[in-house]
């Protein structure tokens, strides 16, 4: 059995060769975003045709940075790299490489592998959150994910958290990932999201912001655990100890939900883990 697994960002693009529960191959490379969709297509090609001339893949799972609608496996939007909006990526796959495909938005993803294999393990409800070139949730029950009506559950990144805050590529303004995410971060202070999260003073501040948006996802879900996973969350205890002290300033007086906060233990790989999760989901199908 060989799953190909797949994690769509707008920095850098993953894939993975899942047989028989392992991963065996792995490639990243930067995003072209001038490049669009076409580029991104025929990179996707030249990697899985390599595989594939090894073992026929039996499913692709797909991790997808933008929002995806589940029950039509539609790309809805995104807002980092041109060309994909209403494309049926899982379709182009499938006539690609001839395997059954499942997609979903890449927190939601990510919330499935650090659940199933990662610092997610044993803990429901489940609150994921990608932090990284922008910012999105995945809420991941006893049942699976919770998608939401309209599959839209977890998009924390637009909620306001500064009603006098700066525009956002939504059209709001304020937003926590116009707060907080890689990309706005190095526009508004010309340093590497990296390179900010070495200065304590500047982390000081930041966690202010971050917290507020995770507050909103502790009062409303109450979460057994929180995972953060993506770039900015490899700053590790330099980020992760100011954030936990600052959550429980923030936190209700009166509030006795848990503060479980903790990195995502699978790294860059959280969103290909969990879209091997979905692969075997295509396969059941």
């Amino acid at each position: 059995m060989s799953i190909f697994a797949i994690d769509i960002g707008g920095t850098k693009f993953s894939a993975a060769l899942f047989q028989d529960g392992r991963m065996r191959r792995r490639e990243t490379r930067r995003t072209d975003r001038e490049g669009g969709r076409e580029w991104m297509l025929e990179q996707l090609r030249g990697i899985g045709r390599a595989w594939r001339a090894e073992e026929e893949f039996t499913a692709i799972g797909v991790g997808f940075g933008g929002p995806v609608d589940f029950a039509t496996q539609q790309v809805v939007l995104s807002t980092h790299v041109s060309g994909w909006q209403g494309f049926d990526l899982a379709a182009w796959l499938q006539d690609e490489f001839g395997a059954p495909v499942l997609m979903d938005n890449d927190a939601n993803v990510g919330a499935l592998g650090e659940g199933t294999h990662g610092a997610g393990r044993g803990f429901r409800p489940l609150f994921y959150m990608t932090l990284s070139t922008g910012i999105g949730g995945g809420i991941l029950l006893e049942s699976g994910v919770y998608r939401g009506a309209d599959s839209y559950a977890g998009e924390i990144g637009h909620l306001n958290i500064r009603h006098d805050g700066p525009s956002c590529l939504c059209g709001s303004n304020g937003c926590f990932e116009r707060m907080c995410c890689g990309l706005w971060l190095e526009r508004d202070y010309g340093r590497t999201a990296r390179e900010l999260m070495q200065d304590p003073a500047f982390v000081e501040d930041y966690v202010v912001d971050l917290a507020r948006g995770l507050k909103a996802a502790i009062m409303l879900l109450n979460p057994a655990r929180i995972v953060i996973g993506g770039g900015i969350s490899k700053a590790g205890d330099a980020l992760f100890a100011p954030l936990r002290e600052e959550l429980r300033r923030q936190l209700t007086s009166w509030s006795r939900a848990r503060l479980d906060v903790v990195p995502a233990a699978l790294g860059d790989d959280s969103v290909l883990w969990g879209a091997y999760e979905l692969g075997l989901e295509a396969r059941r199908q």
